[in-house]
């Protein structure tokens, strides 16, 4: 563990003082055994690769029939994208699906985790809207393509792409009807028109669609609102629930002999306390891990929201009714799980604010004695912390009774990496040593501590459109040049990941 990140440090020391030599030396001869043994301690049929979403890569958003979508409207509007960009043409990888499937072949991936874009496959979203042929035949030949690469395709759903035909019907997710029966009929469409795939995901960091969505404003729709988050939240719960019953109850059986799963993905940053001697503190640090991550997984493995959001909240948060807490409870078959970095917390002692969201708490990188948690990133929120991967796959699996876990999304950006020539951009070594200490951090999590890790995706496989910082920031493991065809260069971290994995993989 990284000093710095020692959550009480003091008291740690003390208690080493108080050790008798004999403990010690027992104590650093049962952990350079637990070190030997972390060498080959992923399963054989482990699967890693890479990920991406429809939006961030496809571009084509007028080709074949495909609707516009709540992206393509908010990126129309002056001021939301850093860059004045959108995802236009992206990476272009609509028109470029061999190009993608031979980069993930030549990095040695298992698995490829995309997101089918719903405005392809229904434009205008709803139940009672024409299907469009062309989008539904591009992700079959897409998937068949994958497979027939020896490569394991993983389909997310919705990666926060809503129509904006519904946006404008009903206010998509704003309505408690009207979405998750629209939802669910999407994913009925997309079930029935890919059954060779096993692995699926219903949505993407639901957080991420409520709160900058409906609550800052800062991601599509734009929405400001202090109670809009939640409702979108549980409504996206609801629409999950369905869509998994619906493939449960009409598609897994039929797919490979019923060895299909289905879950959702939630994002999460661990957090340690700012002071960690002040049980303030310490609760507050809990309660961010529970407005930020909770917030879904309660429902779906406790069958309620946490305590936390109900007490600041009150009625703003919705509650279930008998209906839909049987859609939502039970309905992973596997955690998705997004991470990216760590954080301090400290209380605020003042009551929270209408429109906090955080858990009336300080977000920060620095701790009381002013130590850092990791060196800075091109992100703003992001800083490397291989710890606090290995404390949040604990804390989830201690949470919800050790379930299977899928690292859907892991990878940082590089400090002021756009602005490097292409041949200093290749050589990552940042990236690289993000990944090995991330990765190994898992490893240690897999054997040391019982976490059922299943698979691992990089994110991203490529440099993409990153939503409201436009193409400022990269965090492909391979270089796009934007300006001259979206020609791709695997950079040093994408090559970096095979042996690392060979390394850490149990033989066959």
């Amino acid at each position: 563990m990284r000093k710095d990140l020692a959550p009480d440090l003091l008291r740690l020391k003390q208690k080493e003082r108080n050790k008798s030599k004999k403990e010690k030396e027992e104590e650093e001869e049962e952990q350079g055994e637990e070190e030997k043994g972390i060498a080959s301690m992923l399963p054989k049929d482990f699967q890693w690769g890479f990920a991406t979403a429809a939006y961030q890569i496809e571009g084509a958003v007028d080709q074949d029939g495909r609707g516009p979508s709540i992206w393509d409207t908010f990126c129309a509007q002056p001021g939301n994208i850093a860059d004045g960009s959108s995802g236009v043409t992206a990476c272009d990888s609509y028109n470029r699906t061999a190009d993608d499937i031979a980069l993930l072949k030549s990095l040695g991936a298992r698995s490829y985790r995309f997101s089918i874009s719903w405005s392809r496959i229904i434009p205008q979203g709803g139940r009672g809207d024409a299907v469009n042929r062309a989008g539904i035949d591009h992700y079959r030949r897409f998937v068949d393509d994958l497979l027939a690469a020896g490569i394991t395709p993983f389909v997310t759903l919705f990666h926060w792409d809503l129509p904006e035909a519904l946006h404008q019907r009903y206010g998509g997710p704003l309505d408690r009807t009207e979405f998750p029966l629209d939802f669910e009929n999407y994913a009925r469409v997309v079930f029935a028109a890919l059954p060779k795939v096993r692995n699926w995901i219903t949505f993407n960091e639901p957080l991420c669609s409520a709160i900058p969505g409906y609550g800052s404003g800062t991601f599509a729709p734009g929405r400001q609102s202090a109670s809009e988050p939640w409702i979108v939240g549980h409504n996206i719960l609801v629409a999950h629930g369905r869509a998994v019953r619906a493939y449960r109850d009409d598609f897994k059986a039929a797919a490979g002999g019923g060895d299909g799963q289905i879950g959702i993905v939630l994002n999460g940053d661990f957090t340690y306390p700012w002071d960690a001697a002040d049980p303030a503190d310490q609760e507050a640090a809990q309660r961010r891990l529970e407005f930020f991550t909770a917030w879904f997984g309660d429902p779906i493995y406790l069958g309620d929201y946490p305590a936390s959001m109900r007490k600041q909240l009150g009625d703003r948060l919705p509650a279930f009714t008998p209906e839909e807490r049987a859609l939502v409870r039970g309905s992973n078959d596997f955690y998705g799980m997004n991470h990216y970095t760590s954080n301090y917390i400290r209380h605020r002692s003042s009551p929270a604010a209408a429109d906090d969201t955080v858990g009336n708490v300080d977000v920060l990188f620095h701790n009381k004695q002013g130590n850092c948690i990791g060196p800075e990133t091109q992100s703003s929120w992001l800083r490397p912390c291989p710890v606090g991967f290995r404390d949040f796959l604990v804390w989830i699996s201690k949470r919800y009774g050790y379930p299977r876990i899928y690292v859907t999304e892991n990878g940082t950006s590089i400090k002021g990496e756009s602005d490097l020539p292409r041949d200093k951009i290749l050589d990552d070594d940042f990236r690289v040593k993000y990944y090995d200490e991330y990765i190994r951090a898992m490893v240690t999590a897999v054997e040391l501590d019982g976490v059922d890790v299943r698979g691992y995706f990089a994110w991203s496989l490529m440099d993409n459109f990153e939503w409201a910082d436009g193409y400022v920031t990269r965090f492909g493991v391979t270089y796009v040049d934007y300006e001259n065809g979206q020609k791709r260069f695997p950079k040093k971290s994408a090559k970096s990941l095979k042996p690392l994995f060979d390394e850490l993989i149990a033989a066959a």
